[in-house]
């Protein structure tokens, strides 16, 4: 695992990785980063590891990234399928480093044109059904998605049929983790 050794430069909220409790981290403290992808971080602290939201990343001396589809791809508000897709794969599972749309856990995406913008319906799953960062990871897809210009609304549904499996994954994915 590649880390980088960071001593924190401002107490920060987190969630504890997998049960998604929220904790905060003080100043001071040694972490290091395991994990810098989707605008967001995730680092060990005594063993344990921890998802730290973008807008945090002065506490650990970065820069915000900014994950944003390119406004200049949305024209008069209209928001395209595609669009949805490659947001949604900015949202990382804090403990492997593939993206959910690669991972498998997206299962569908629906947009519906209203007259005021487009609402986006998406089912999704976990890995695992007690999977604790459940909440964490389905609000980050649904702000980035409510981030695309000329979506208004977005519902995000977690479903467990079919329940996920490894076989779900793309072969991005597979490559990834050195399973293909």
């Amino acid at each position: 695992m590649n880390t980088e050794k960071i001593i924190l430069k401002r107490n920060v909220k987190a969630f504890l990785i997998p049960s998604g409790d929220k904790v905060t981290l003080q100043k001071g403290e040694p972490v290091s980063i395991t994990q810098a992808l989707g605008g967001s971080y995730t680092v060990m602290l005594n063993g344990n590891l921890f998802k730290l939201d973008g807008e945090d990343a002065d506490a650990i001396g970065k820069k915000t990234i900014q994950t944003i589809v390119n406004p200049s791809d949305t024209q008069n508000n209209e928001v395209n399928e595609q669009q949805v897709w490659d947001q949604l794969r900015t949202v990382y599972d804090p403990e492997i480093p593939i993206n959910i749309v690669d991972l498998g856990l997206i299962y569908d995406c629906k947009l519906t044109k209203l007259k005021e913008g487009t609402k986006v319906d998406i089912q999704m799953t976990l890995t695992a059904p007690g999977c604790g960062m459940g909440p964490i990871i389905t609000e980050e897809a649904k702000q980035k998605t409510l981030a695309i210009l000329g979506v208004i609304d977005v519902d995000v549904e977690l479903v467990w049929e079919p329940l996920w499996n490894r076989e779900m994954m793309s072969e991005t994915a597979l490559l990834q983790l050195g399973i293909l």
